[in-house]
């Protein structure tokens, strides 16, 4: 009796899938891909190393020195919508710079600064691996300039950096006076509100 030519194909089949373990090529792809869409935004950061260094920008009228430590700038009642800032600071030949100090401050939901005390301020360290994290929430306009969050930058032995990181898609953005593309975070929307990435380049 002669056996059809699909019997042949459907035991090849089998055997090639009992070979690789029950896991067929298809669903391998599929885990790898679903894997690498669930990355945090943190470990998305670390598939480059950039080489450009972070450039400066003015202070502005609005630093205030001792700020807080704190990883979280969110505060009960907070109006705007949540970000998380996350990222590292290196050198250009990719070495994580431990220790170093990242200064922020914003405007909050309305544009608004505070200057009396220390609301949208803080501090934070770099762990060993050069990484921050920053909650917050996304800065208003303030008027005459785009939306924007300012950082002093101090590594171990090296001079403060001040410059100011930036949001895509912003309108306003191209009327900014001082607005530098090398200077935006990467963006996705989370189930809270924004995950933000940047990672800044020291000199060596």
């Amino acid at each position: 009796m002669q056996v059809p030519a699909k019997w042949f194909t459907a035991v090849a089949a089998v055997l090639a899938l009992s070979a690789c373990g029950g896991t067929s090529t298809t669903a391998s792809t599929t885990n790898a891909a679903s894997s690498a869409a669930s990355r945090s935004p943190a470990a998305a950061s670390t598939d480059t190393c950039p080489t450009q260094l972070t450039p400066a920008q003015t202070e502005g009228p609005y630093f205030k020195p001792g700020s807080p430590a704190r990883t979280s700038l969110i505060e009960s009642g907070m109006a705007g919508t949540r970000l998380v800032l996350s990222g590292r600071v290196l050198t250009p030949a990719c070495a994580p710079v431990a220790g170093a100090t990242l200064d922020f401050w914003q405007a909050d939901a309305g544009g608004t600064y505070d200057n009396s005390g220390y609301r949208l301020r803080g501090h934070q360290l770099t762990d060993a691996a050069g990484r921050y994290s920053l909650e917050t929430i996304v800065p208003g306009e303030y008027p005459g300039r785009t939306e924007h969050i300012h950082v002093k930058l101090g590594a171990p032995g090296k001079a403060v950096l001040t410059t100011q990181l930036y949001f895509p898609d912003v309108a306003r953005n191209q009327q900014d006076s001082i607005f530098d593309p090398h200077l935006l975070v990467t963006m996705q929307d989370t189930a809270t509100g924004k995950a933000a990435t940047f990672d800044f380049v020291t000199s060596g």
